[in-house]
């Protein structure tokens, strides 16, 4: 039981922690100490349903429907890259003003479900990946253990990244630093944006490459 525990714990660390548009937004709200605790719990809760799904054996909707996938993607490209222009089209006076403004709880909790929920690798992840590896264990509390060792991985990096990130705020206490932040952390949101459409136009020309197969079939 154990030995499963571990491997899915390390299963999901060999997938969590690659630069990706959720960790930016934990590090960012850490940097500005605005709910980061919170933020870092929800998108746990958020992996936690992704990752209970794909041992439960949600994986097969995405092989039956891969239209979900697809429109999954494009609802993340276009949110990523209005994030990401967003940030980097704000003046130095925006960001800081961004910066020193707090946000309501309810609205820190709907941004990490935002970016949670908008990122189709958080579902190829935690439904495709991890819910297709747990299919080695025929024995659905195997699959659940396992799940719940890769749902404690994500627990722990979030909140040791959101940990590690509050403790910045005193080197981007200026405009200007902050404003390079900001920018950075924009251009990596549309770079990210840039690299899913590649995927996501490879999704649909999958898509389409197989339905056309299917029509041609006698």
């Amino acid at each position: 039981m154990l030995r499963i525990f571990f491997e899915g714990f390390l299963l999901q660390a060999s997938l969590i922690m690659a630069l990706g548009a959720q960790n930016l937004f934990i590090l960012e709200s850490g940097i500005r100490r605005q709910y980061h605790l919170t933020v870092s719990f929800v998108c746990f809760l958020c992996d936690l349903i992704l990752i209970t799904l794909g041992v439960a054996g949600a994986a097969t909707l995405f092989h039956k429907f891969p239209e979900i996938k697809v429109i999954v993607g494009v609802l993340g490209v276009s949110f990523l890259f209005w994030y990401g222009y967003q940030k980097l089209t704000k003046s130095e006076a925006m960001v800081l003003s961004d910066s020193t403004e707090k946000i309501s709880f309810r609205d820190a909790i709907l941004k990490a479900m935002t970016f949670s929920w908008l990122n189709p690798h958080a579902y190829l992840d935690g439904i495709v990946l991890i819910g297709g590896y747990s299919i080695k264990y025929g024995e659905l509390s195997d699959r659940l253990i396992l799940g719940l060792g890769a749902s404690f991985c994500s627990l722990a990096w979030f909140l040791a990244l959101s940990s590690a990130s509050s403790k910045l705020m005193p080197i981007f206490n200026s405009p200007a630093r902050l404003r390079y932040l900001m920018g950075g952390a924009g251009l990596c949101l549309i770079f990210l944006s840039a690299r899913l459409s590649i995927d996501v136009y490879d999704w649909i020309d999958e898509l389409f490459m197989g339905s056309t197969t299917l029509s041609s079939m006698p």
